[in-house]
């Protein structure tokens, strides 16, 4: 069978077949994205000696390339609509091959330069991911399909941290950045068996200018629901790299538990991240709406913040796990159903609102964790911090409480 042949679903026929072909891609596509804007930092310990730079200065590869994947969340959509999303798709996978091959060059210019040429392509994921699947997938699994497409960011975390150590150990870095050009090339090539198919839609005519590449903004300005639910993603996403930027640090200074415990902590954390995402997605498909569910969320990880700003030595270990694996299930899970949302209330423009959605996610990972290291001193501590967070996510989650329930808006 032809890829992609039969994957197409009109979104009231339920019994329609799962999209095969087109989650794999973009899952695939997310997680080759994902695992090589984590890679450099994984490597750090040996890259950075070779730069002539400290270890923690590697880390800021991360920040620029979200930073600049605002610009290109926003810009992404009106290349989809003239190009196709399987084309937009190819073109971050060459994103990728061009900051695999330029960070190899050895270069400190040439790694920090890296980080603009992933964050070009690494913006576009989730808009393509959303034109591809949506179209495709039966209603009542569309927040499920796209919690597993997200699972490509987690995955592609996990990859980096667990295998390019060794292979940095056994090869060096630069072969370690080098041998992940097979997988990214071979998907690249793959998506241009399907994309006639899967592009049917693309709009040549579509004009790429100012006022068509910023599209996305007026959805902020137009659209309430679109509003609210950026503005609790800003919030959402930024809570979410609070806890993992801070959780080993946190537990090992105030809690007084070894490095060891502290890393199974934030592996308790990410990993129920991971498993609770489908769940969410079914959930979100079947007993509550994704709007209500996304409160929730909201409530019960400014109970975690709290939680967590409480941590003290008298705290067993088993309790503090609970509060981690809470925290990952929600401040790291609610992506899924959150992508499903933008798509729902955007409808024709779902691919414009995926793509404010992102960009309002990676501001809010610019953004509040900084803020959050900045305060820890002077507030004499994390209590107050985590205590400032619970409060934005108690007001994300009015906010999307507060939003006027409205039909689905999805449509092909």
């Amino acid at each position: 069978m032809r890829i992609g042949a039969g994957q197409t679903a009109d979104m009231g026929d339920d019994s329609a077949r799962v999209p095969v072909w087109p989650l794999l891609a973009t899952l695939m596509m997310q997680t080759l994205a994902t695992m090589a804007a984590y890679s450099l930092p994984a490597a750090a310990p040996e890259i950075a000696p070779d730069l002539g730079i400290e270890p923690t200065f590697v880390g800021l590869f991360i920040s620029a390339v979200y930073g600049v994947g605002i610009l290109s969340a926003v810009g992404s959509a009106g290349f989809i609509r003239r190009y196709g999303a399987t084309r937009v798709g190819q073109y971050v996978m060459l994103c990728v091959l061009g900051m695999l091959l330029t960070a190899a060059s050895g270069q400190l210019a040439a790694v920090a330069f890296s980080a603009v040429v992933l964050g070009i392509g690494y913006g576009a994921t989730a808009p393509v991911a959303t034109h591809l699947l949506v179209p495709r997938t039966p209603k009542t699994m569309l927040n499920l399909i796209i919690s597993i497409r997200q699972i490509g960011v987690p995955l592609g975390g996990v990859l980096a941290g667990l295998l390019v150590p060794p292979l940095v150990l056994a090869l060096g870095w630069q072969p370690a950045l080098l041998l992940q050009l097979i997988p990214a090339l071979a998907l690249l090539l793959l998506m241009q068996l399907p994309r006639r198919e899967w592009d049917a839609d693309r709009q040549p005519e579509h004009t790429l200018r100012g006022g068509s590449l910023t599209a996305p903004l007026r959805l902020l300005r137009t659209d309430a629901a679109v509003r609210n639910l950026s503005i609790a993603c800003f919030f959402y996403a930024g809570i979410q790299l609070c806890f993992i930027a801070f959780m080993t640090v946190h537990l090992t200074s105030q809690v007084g538990i070894d490095l060891i415990l502290a890393g199974q902590a934030l592996a308790t954390y990410q990993i129920a991240g991971v498993v609770s995402r489908p769940v969410w997605g079914w959930l979100a498909d079947h007993v509550i709406s994704a709007r209500r569910l996304l409160a929730l969320h909201g409530l019960i990880m400014a109970a975690a913040a709290l939680a967590a700003g409480q941590f003290g030595p008298d705290w067993p270990v088993w309790l503090v796990m609970l509060i981690c694996a809470i925290a990952g299930a929600t401040a790291s899970g609610f992506t899924g159903i959150a992508y499903g949302e933008f798509a729902r209330q955007g409808g024709a423009s779902r691919t414009e609102a995926t793509a404010v959605g992102s960009a309002a996610m990676f501001c809010g990972v610019m953004l509040l964790p900084s803020s959050f290291g900045l305060l820890v001193g002077p507030l004499g501590g994390y209590a107050l911090p985590y205590a400032g967070i619970a409060v934005m996510a108690s007001l994300a989650a009015a906010l999307l409480l507060a939003t006027p329930a409205r039909p689905p808006a999805i449509a092909n």
